[in-house]
């Protein structure tokens, strides 16, 4: 086989590739309309918020800002009683030398004021897909997180059967940060469809 051959191929898997993940990315922007909020006023009420957990120290040992931003949503939304209880979601990476992501989100909240007697701390929610399915028998929920995330915790909300709307925790304006979490959310899409399939 010639170059020319082996060059067209390798354009032809190119263009199916970005096609692929550009798919993945729209279909999910397209299914969470209407069902993210940036204001409190306009969400819905549930009983229940997931707060999809990160970690409020970087790997790099900086302050995670998205942290703070994703706690101050969840208080808002509890303060303005669109919420009356609080699913924490995440990890405790605390024997790895990193953080436990619920004790952090519990004391923040509570720092908040917002009573330890709401707060479930949900330690199997390591990933999306785990927060997600941990809490399929509720019904409905809030999902709590930046919108680029809550787009596709809706979309694997809507699959595992819950009837689920999204609060827009604040997106820190800090250009490096915004530009790899786009380009990781790009991956990640597809990788939602490759669990969904995989998960079942």
């Amino acid at each position: 086989m010639g170059k020319k051959k082996y060059r067209i191929i390798l354009l032809c898997l190119a263009t199916i590739l970005l096609i692929t993940i550009l798919s993945c990315y729209l279909l999910i922007c397209i299914n969470a309309r209407g069902k993210t909020f940036n204001d409190v006023q306009n969400i819905p009420f549930n009983e229940v918020g997931l707060l999809l957990g990160t970690s409020p120290i970087t790997s790099n040992g900086e302050h995670n800002y998205y942290f703070d931003e994703r706690i101050k949503a969840t208080a808002a939304l509890y303060h303005s009683g669109k919420i009356k209880r609080i699913v924490a979601s995440g990890g405790d990476y605390s024997s790895n030398g990193g953080c436990n992501e619920l004790i952090a989100m519990r004391d923040s909240l509570i720092k908040q004021e917002i009573p330890d007697s709401l707060i479930t701390l949900d330690y199997q929610g390591t990933r999306t897909l785990h927060s997600i399915t941990n809490v399929k028998n509720l019904g409905s929920i809030t999902i709590i997180s930046q919108k680029y995330h809550n787009e596709r915790a809706i979309f694997l909300a809507e699959y595992y059967g819950l009837q689920a709307v999204a609060f827009n925790a604040t997106t820190p304006n800090i250009a490096k940060k915004k530009i790899r979490n786009i380009s990781r959310e790009f991956l990640a899409r597809v990788k939602l469809f490759i669990d969904i399939v995989s998960f079942n």
